[in-house]
């Protein structure tokens, strides 16, 4: 059987740049290396090795629809990834995205929000974590697909 996906498009939008450490040096950002690069290897120790992509997300608004999980690929509950606040739980949804012509493997990053200190986001935006996407900016349109029994969209 033919696996069901479901396909969608969205608009890159400007992030907080703490999950890159692009804001390093502001107020607002206490990981100057950046988030992800922090919790990259607690990731690659329960079994999801980032180090091919891109440390940092891409933020995809794809409003007026927002989304919602039903099954992650990947599930890390309360990680205790800094000292700064209690733990976090972390889920990954393995997805498809379509930049210059071409698809490309990634992954919607889903910092749970009941264990999240800081940086919430809005439910029509997803952070996704994929390769370098040379070229990429913000307003930039992309494709992107995932395994319909992992997420759906929502009006």
């Amino acid at each position: 059987m033919i696996p069901a996906f479901i396909e969608f498009q969205g608009t890159v939008i400007a992030g907080h740049g703490v999950a890159s450490g692009r804001s390093a040096g502001t107020a607002g950002n206490p990981y100057p290396q950046g988030s992800i690069a922090m919790q990259a290897a607690h990731f690659k120790s329960l079994g999801l090795d980032l180090s091919p992509y891109y440390l940092g997300t891409i933020n995809l608004d794809i409003a007026p629809h927002r989304w919602q999980l039903l099954q992650a690929d990947h599930r890390f509950e309360h990680l205790r990834w800094t000292d700064l606040h209690p733990p976090e739980t972390f889920s990954f949804v393995r997805i498809e995205l379509q930049w210059r012509g071409a698809w490309r493997g990634g992954w919607l990053y889903y910092p749970h929000p009941e264990t999240k200190a800081a940086h919430f986001q809005n439910r029509s935006v997803m952070e996704l974590i994929a390769p370098s996407l040379e070229g990429l900016h913000t307003q930039a349109s992309l494709q992107l697909r995932a395994l319909a029994s992992r997420l759906i969209l929502l009006k």
